[in-house]
C-alpha cells in the first residue's frame, strides 16, 4: 500500500500502516542525528525545554548541506544518514517524545522495533545516495537550532515538507522489522551452506 500522510499523524494513522508500505510525508520534518538525540534526551530528562515538540513531527536521521541565501537557509542535499547509529538512543527517544515517524538510511534494530510496537510508531528508510531528491522535497528551512553547538550535520533542521519519499516503511507499530527479517533468513541460507 502507499500513502500520503500529513504530520502531525495520529495512532490509528499510524496502525494501518504494515512494514513494506511506502509513505509520502507533507509537514515538518526535522533532523537528528546522533548528537541531537542525546541532546534532546538529556534535555528531557532534566526538566528543560526543548525546541521542537517531536510528537507532530517526522524525524529524519540527516545531516545537511545547507547554505546561507541572504536571510534565508537553502538545502542543498538532504540525504539520511546511516539509522543504525541512533539504535543506542531511538528507543529512550520515542518512548519520551511519543515521535510517531522516524526516517533514515538502511535498518534499525530490535530496541527500535520494541519501541515502536509498545508507543505506535514506525520507521521508513529513504533511499541512499539520493540526498538531492530529498532536497527538491523540502520546500523551506523554518528554522534550526544547536547550529552553534553541535554544528551543520548535527544540528536540529526544521524542514517543511511535501511529499517527502518515497518512504519505505521497515519496522511497523505492530512490531515487524523487515530488515531483522531478512538478515534471518540470510543466516538461515549461510547454515545450509557446506564449504
Amino acid at each position: 500500500m502507499e500513502y500520503r500522510l500529513n504530520l502531525p499523524v495520529s495512532e490509528e494513522e499510524i496502525l494501518k500502516i504494515k512494514a513494506g508500505d511506502v509513505v509520502y510525508i507533507t509537514g515538518i520534518v526535522v533532523t537528528a542525528r546522533d548528537e541531537a538525540h542525546k541532546k534532546a534526551i538529556e534535555l528531557y530528562d532534566e526538566g528543560k525545554e526543548l525546541p521542537v515538540d517531536f510528537s507532530k513531527v517526522a524525524v529524519f536521521h540527516c545531516g545537511p548541506i545547507v547554505r546561507k541565501e541572504g536571510d534565508e537557509w537553502k538545502v542543498v542535499a538532504a540525504g539520511p544518514t546511516t539509522s543504525s547509529r541512533m539504535e543506542i538512543f531511538e528507543y529512550d527517544f520515542i518512548k519520551r517524545f511519543g515521535t510517531r515517524i522516524i526516517i533514515g538510511k538502511g535498518g534499525m534494530g530490535d530496541k527500535t522495533a520494541r519501541a515502536c510496537k509498545e508507543f505506535k510508531a514506525i520507521y521508513a528508510a529513504f533511499t541512499g545516495g539520493a540526498a538531492v531528491l530529498a532536497a527538491n522535497a523540502i520546500k523551506k528551512v523554518k528554522d534550526v537550532y544547536w547550529l552553534d553547538e553541535l554544528g551543520m550535520p548535527e544540528a536540529l533542521w526544521v524542514f517543511e515538507v511535501e511529499n517527502f519519499g518515497p518512504l519505505t516503511v521497515t519496522i511497523d507499530a505492530h512490531g515487524r522489522n523487515l530488515t531483522e527479517e531478512v538478515k534471518q533468513k540470510a543466516r538461515e541460507i549461510a547454515d545450509k551452506i557446506e564449504f
